[in-house]
C-alpha cells in the first residue's frame, strides 16, 4: 500500500505483540524497545531521514 507521504507500507504478523517499523531493512522503531506505540509524525520523520 502506498501512503499519502509516498512510502510503501505493509502489515506483517509478528510475535509477542511486537510492532516494528523497518525501512530498507533497517529497524527505525520498535515497540518492545520503546515500550509504546509510535506517534505518526515520528515515523514519518524517521522515514524521511
Amino acid at each position: 500500500m502506498l501512503s499519502d507521504s509516498g512510502h510503501e507500507a505493509a502489515a506483517v504478523p509478528g510475535e509477542k505483540s511486537q510492532f516494528d517499523v523497518v525501512s530498507n531493512g533497517e529497524l527505525v522503531f520498535s515497540k518492545q524497545r520503546e515500550g509504546r506505540f509510535p506517534e505518526e509524525q515520528e515515523i514519518v520523520a524517521a522515514l524521511a531521514s
